[in-house]
């Protein structure tokens, strides 16, 4: 009577061995993005078919990026998707972050600036709520520290120059990068995003501390205040 139950584990554990060698031999590029996806939830449903979960996923969302990016309760409205799968698809978001975050730390940012927008658009750019954060920046250009200063409504963000400074000075800072999301797609800036700009600069500006840019970033754009002029 177990049998067929049996024969349906060894099919499952056929399927992820292969997937596993073919990832193994011939890299990502070899995986369909359905199958790179199975293989991020392997962990979290150690027996049977994530298959199904993959796909279903990939129909909810549009991409693979996207379920990379989405919120946890909407992740969970797909069926199957409990907390272990939420944990494994956002360890992958993690882990992108953290390479793109590398990939800038220890160069200077003028040089590295299409990762930098990159970094932002994978950490905040999707996010539900805006967050303002303040890149921390040494003499050479090079990060220092991100840090979120504020996490604010759908459309607002509270931010407190002094504590912008005082945070500089802490680390050491020479120079700043502010960046915030809209959540809405629309990347121009509002009078409160240009305000809170000029006063940032006016508190830094006495303390020798510049800020190079304010980025908006988007799911899909990003507005620069240094392109535009507007610093």
């Amino acid at each position: 009577m177990n049998e067929p139950a049996l024969k349906i584990k060894s099919h499952h554990t056929g399927h992820r061995k292969r997937l596993r060698e073919r990832f193994l031999k011939s890299g990502a590029e070899s995986l369909a993005d359905y199958e790179l996806l199975e293989m991020i939830l392997f962990p979290a449903k150690p027996i049977g078919d994530v298959k199904p979960m993959a796909k279903d996923l990939l129909a909810t969302f549009g991409s693979f990026g996207k379920i990379l990016l989405a919120e946890p309760a909407e992740l969970q409205k797909v069926e199957g998707v409990g907390d272990a799968a939420v944990v494994a698809i956002k360890v992958a978001k993690a882990a992108a972050e953290r390479l793109l975050k590398e990939e800038i730390k220890d160069r200077q940012i003028i040089k590295s600036w299409t990762q930098l927008l990159d970094y932002c658009r994978i950490h905040i750019g999707h996010n539900a709520h805006e967050e303002f954060h303040i890149l921390f920046l040494n003499s050479k250009l090079e990060l220092i520290a991100d840090e979120r200063q504020q996490r604010g409504t759908v459309d607002h963000t509270p931010v407190y120059p002094r504590e912008v400074v005082k945070r500089a000075l802490e680390l050491g800072a020479s120079s700043l990068i502010l960046a915030h999301n809209h959540p809405s797609g629309d990347v121009n800036p509002s009078k409160m995003d240009v305000d809170i700009t000029k006063q940032i600069i006016a508190a830094a500006r006495p303390l020798g501390i510049e800020v190079h840019d304010h980025l908006i970033i988007g799911a899909k754009k990003h507005f620069s205040f240094k392109s535009k002029g507007l610093i």
